[in-house]
């Protein structure tokens, strides 16, 4: 049922570094997203897929994950996503701003086509792009978006009904918790 795979579609931020993704998989999952809706169908959005540690290690080294837990660096080695996609847009096809709408639909396919497989998925947006551009060779054309990490997850995360605060934590077990405000107060009746 959709309502379960949004539900457990939560942010992983860690991951078990020693359960590997194939890259038959991760073309399944931009399979989802080449499928779903584009403005004006120009479909401008790209991806790179990595599978490969090597690879891994040079997009990994350009994130910065879970603004939040200040006293977090982010995943360890152990921890870390077993595979990424980086998500492009091809300026030679549509530079307009509907490409962050392209952008957002694409990474919930992605993101619910991973937990349909048993995967969880993080997206990021908080990239060195120029590191990121430089250590893979990413032609000036294509403007990077987001990376969508993805990986066994190695963590338990947790819906919570939200009060005044909005920001996700991890409590004294490690569980990480995200506060989601209840549906009669995001439901308007003017």
């Amino acid at each position: 049922m959709l309502l379960d795979l949004v539900s457990k579609n939560r942010s992983c931020r860690r991951f078990r570094q020693d359960r590997t993704i194939s890259e038959a998989s991760l073309k399944n999952l931009v399979n989802l997203a080449r499928l779903s809706a584009s403005a004006a169908n120009l479909q401008p959005l790209k991806y790179f897929l990595s599978c490969r540690p090597e690879t891994n290690s040079l997009i990994f080294s350009t994130l910065k994950w879970a603004a939040y837990l200040k006293d977090w660096e982010g995943p360890q080695e152990g921890e870390r996503p077993t595979a990424y996609i980086i998500i492009l847009n091809d300026t030679k096809i549509s530079n307009t701003p509907y490409i962050k709408i392209d952008s957002g639909i694409a990474c919930q396919s992605i993101l619910l086509g991973a937990v349909e497989m048993g995967l969880g998925g993080c997206i990021l947006a908080s990239i060195n792009k120029e590191d990121l551009r430089r250590n893979l060779k990413i032609p000036d054309r294509y403007e990077i978006l987001l990376v969508v990490a993805l990986g066994e997850p190695g963590e338990n995360v947790v819906i919570e009904t939200a009060g005044e605060d909005i920001k996700y934590w991890r409590d004294d077990k490690d569980i990480h918790h995200v506060p989601k405000r209840p549906l009669d107060q995001i439901i308007l009746d003017f």
